[in-house]
C-alpha cells in the first residue's frame, strides 16, 4: 500500500515554511526559508526543500494547505486557514495538553488559548507594531552589533536592571544607541530590553488569560533569553517544541491529512468554520478592540484584535 503525504505550507512575513507528513501525521520533512519579506520564491524554495528531503513529488501529495501572511500565493492548496487555527493545531500535536500558544513571528505575535480538544478558545493578536517580533530583536541585534543567534546568550550574562523608555522599534535603536553612549554593559542592555519585551508579551496574553501548560513558538522561540524572561514574566516554565519555527505549517499539513482521512471538504475539517465565523459588531461575545471598525470577514487581522469562540 502506497504510504499518502500531506503538504503544509506556512508563508510568513520574513519565513517560508514547509512541512510534509505522512498518512499517521508524522513528520516526513520540513524546511523554513529565511526571506526578506512575502516572497514566491522563498515560498517555492521552501516547498521545493521539504519534497526533495521527502524524496516526493508535488503530484504524489495526497493533499495541500497553506497559511500566514501569503497564504493565498501558495499554488495547489485545497484550502487556506488561519494562523490562529493552524499553530494552534500544530502546537496542540507537537505539546500534547498544551492551553495557551504564545507565537512570536517576524511581525507580530499572538496569544492563543487552547481547549481540552486542541481547537482555539480565545485569541488575540498584534499585527500593527513590531514591539517584541522579530524585526524588533533584529534591530536590537543591529544596535548592538551582535549576531542575531548570540543576542538570547548576551541577554542571559546582563543584569535586567536598566530603564527601557520606549518599546517601538522604530524608536527603540536609538534608545539603545543613547544606552551605550553611556558606556553602561551592552549585555545589561540586552538583558534589560528582554525583560520589557516580555512585559509587553504578558500584556496581550492578559486579554486571552494565562492558562497553563504554556508553550512559546515561531522563531523567537529559539532565544534562551526570550523564553526566560517570558516564564519569569508569567510565573510559570514556557515550553519550547523541538521545532517551533514550523507549528503553523505542521498543522496546515495535519488539516490537510485530516480532511483526506474523513473523506470531507478540507473546509469542513477541525471545526475551522465554527472558529472563525463571518461575524459582526452586533453579536454578543465578540471583541476587537483595536480593529478600526472594518471586520468583514473571517476574524484573523487586525491590530490587538481580541476574540473569544
Amino acid at each position: 500500500m502506497t504510504t499518502r503525504h500531506y503538504l503544509g505550507v506556512d508563508l510568513g512575513s520574513t519565513t517560508a515554511k514547509a512541512v510534509v507528513i505522512d498518512g499517521l501525521g508524522g513528520i516526513a520533512a520540513s524546511s523554513t526559508i529565511a526571506m526578506g519579506a512575502v516572497s514566491r520564491r522563498g515560498m517555492q524554495r521552501a516547498i521545493d526543500a521539504a519534497l526533495e528531503s521527502a524524496g516526493l513529488e508535488t503530484a504524489e501529495l495526497s493533499g495541500t494547505v497553506s497559511t500566514g501572511y501569503g497564504r493565498k500565493l501558495v499554488p495547489g492548496v485545497q484550502r487556506t486557514f488561519t494562523e490562529i487555527t493552524c499553530h494552534a493545531r500544530g502546537t496542540s500535536e507537537m505539546v500534547p495538553g498544551v492551553r495557551l500558544v504564545i507565537d512570536v513571528g517576524g511581525q507580530d505575535s499572538k496569544a492563543i488559548t487552547v481547549g481540552s480538544d486542541g481547537l482555539v478558545d480565545e485569541f488575540a493578536m498584534n499585527d500593527r507594531c513590531a514591539s517584541g517580533t522579530g524585526r524588533f530583536y533584529e534591530v536590537l541585534a543591529r544596535a548592538l552589533e551582535c549576531e542575531i543567534d548570540d543576542l538570547g546568550a548576551l541577554a542571559m550574562q546582563g543584569n535586567d536592571d536598566l530603564e527601557i523608555s520606549t518599546m517601538c522599534a522604530t524608536f527603540a535603536e536609538t534608545e539603545i544607541v543613547s544606552l551605550m553612549a553611556q558606556d553602561l554593559p551592552v549585555a545589561d542592555i540586552a538583558s534589560s530590553v528582554h525583560r520589557a519585551i516580555a512585559a509587553r508579551t504578558l500584556a496581550l496574553v492578559a486579554q486571552v488569560g494565562k492558562r497553563t501548560p504554556v508553550v512559546l513558538t515561531g522563531g523567537v522561540a529559539r532565544n534562551p533569553a526570550a523564553v526566560h524572561f517570558l516564564s519569569r514574566a508569567l510565573r510559570v516554565e514556557v515550553g519550547v517544541p523541538e521545532q517551533p519555527q514550523i507549528t503553523g505549517a505542521y498543522g496546515a499539513a495535519l488539516l490537510a491529512l485530516e480532511a483526506d482521512q474523513r473523506g470531507r471538504p478540507v473546509q469542513d475539517v477541525a471545526g475551522a468554520d465554527h472558529l472563525f465565523p463571518r461575524t459582526s459588531h452586533d453579536e454578543p461575545g465578540h471583541s476587537c478592540a483595536g480593529c478600526d471598525g472594518n471586520l468583514a470577514g473571517p476574524v484573523d487581522l487586525g491590530a490587538s484584535i481580541a476574540v473569544r469562540r
